[in-house]
């Protein structure tokens, strides 16, 4: 009987992919150690395991619908929710462009993030923390893309927080706030 009762578990866990195989999946598109070089695509290293959590699991439930990360993470479990998300912020945080940032356009954008109090949430280094993701040294493409979604409120998944905090925010400051984000260290 125990035979019989155990074999299946043992072929059903050597058939589940290990935490370990899962990252060489997230990689593949969000790039060596969660460094994404792929446009539209965020880096992943460095940012707060709860809020990992919470977007993996939205990810599997498809609350927030992006097809080819909804078939990877369709049948993840919950507690591999969990230790990919330990992974994944254990990563390195992504690094910010070499070139030396436009300082004019640095100081602008670095006012009006104050004026905004993006860093009330997203913290004084904009590292992020819980629920609040890192946006320092993010992408550009992808904070861009990203404050544009918020702005129309077409992201979903989220309160509308971010739609108000960028109501009074024009197009061309959504570009300097992502020029300006993705230089922090």
């Amino acid at each position: 009987l125990a035979v019989v009762l155990i074999t299946p578990l043992a072929a059903a866990a050597q058939s589940s992919p290990s935490v370990q195989e899962r990252l060489k999946t997230c990689f593949a598109c969000h790039g060596d150690s969660g460094q994404s070089t792929m446009a539209l695509t965020p880096s992943l290293g460095g940012q707060p395991a709860f809020f990992l959590n919470i977007q993996i699991f939205m990810f599997r439930e498809r609350l927030r619908n992006v097809p080819a990360m909804n078939e990877v993470l369709k049948a993840v479990s919950n507690n591999d929710i969990k230790a990919l998300a330990a992974e994944l912020a254990r990563q390195p945080p992504p690094q910010p462009p070499a070139d030396a940032p436009n300082a004019e356009r640095m100081a602008a954008a670095r006012a009006l993030a104050e004026q905004n109090r993006c860093n009330v949430c997203h913290g004084a280094n904009y590292a992020g923390g819980e629920n609040v993701p890192r946006i320092a040294s993010q992408r550009e493409d992808y904070l861009a893309h990203t404050l544009r979604q918020y702005k129309a409120n077409t992201r979903r998944g989220y309160d509308a927080a971010m739609a108000d905090v960028l109501h009074s925010v024009s197009d061309e400051q959504i570009g300097d706030l992502a020029y300006f984000l993705s230089r922090l260290r």
